[in-house]
């Protein structure tokens, strides 16, 4: 028998808490711990090990992106974080997502979205629709050179994994890239795997931020595919 998530919720309003914990447990989540601020939620992050971290950005004593570069750096067996934020367009997220958060959500999710991204990012996937992509290029753009790229060589990549990069950049999925390659969804795995192993990236969030950091891929760029 498989067993359930176990996730942590780190906020410091208690009816965001409440919610989040009824409907992760209706649907067979473990919420194990929760927190009231980034340092509690460091601090729990090591005392219960979750598998995901939901967390808010704006906090006291620690902010939700310091928490998340605390827990994220050096550990060898790191839970995914996801952000919360009430703004889709936070000032922070993009940093969030730099400091090896696997994506965000806002907080007015309906309970069926909020299950599926726990049960994403615990997969190894990242929550970036192709909208959400294209806000976060354009804020990203704004910031002009002062943001250093995670990792500028692309050149051990083959062109087919570059192609992959391309595309995985603009929020395609594994299906929706084996569909537009002609591949199989297990081989497109693969590829997205070499990848983050040559780029010595985290996950696809950080795939698609030096797509975009390295040039690969534009923020002018259209998108193929829309997520509703």
């Amino acid at each position: 028998m498989t067993e359930p998530l176990r996730v942590l919720l780190a906020d410091d309003q208690t009816l965001v808490r409440t919610g989040f914990r009824l409907i992760l447990g209706a649907d067979g989540i473990d919420v194990v711990a929760e927190a009231t601020n980034g340092t509690e939620a460091v601090e729990a992050v090591r005392r219960t090990r979750p598998d995901v971290v939901l967390m808010d950005v704006r906090m006291p004593e620690m902010d939700g992106l310091e928490a998340t570069r605390r827990i994220l750096t050096g550990a060898h067996h790191a839970p995914r974080v996801i952000i919360l934020t009430t703004f889709d367009l936070d000032r922070y997220v993009y940093a969030a997502l730099s400091a090896g958060a696997s994506g965000f959500l806002l907080k007015d999710v309906t309970p069926e979205q909020l299950t599926a991204a726990v049960r994403t990012v615990r997969t190894g996937d990242a929550l970036l629709a192709p909208a959400i992509t294209r806000r976060l290029v354009q804020r990203f753009t704004q910031r002009g050179s002062d943001t250093a790229a995670l990792h500028r060589d692309l050149a051990s990549l083959t062109p087919r994994e570059l192609e992959v990069l391309g595309l995985l950049a603009r929020g395609l999925s594994n299906a929706e890239l084996a569909t537009r390659l002609h591949l199989a969804e297990t081989t497109v795995k693969t590829h997205v795997a070499r990848i983050l192993a040559k780029l010595r990236l985290r996950d696809r969030v950080q795939a698609v931020i030096v797509a975009y950091e390295t040039g690969l891929v534009t923020a002018g760029e259209r998108e193929t595919t829309e997520q509703t």
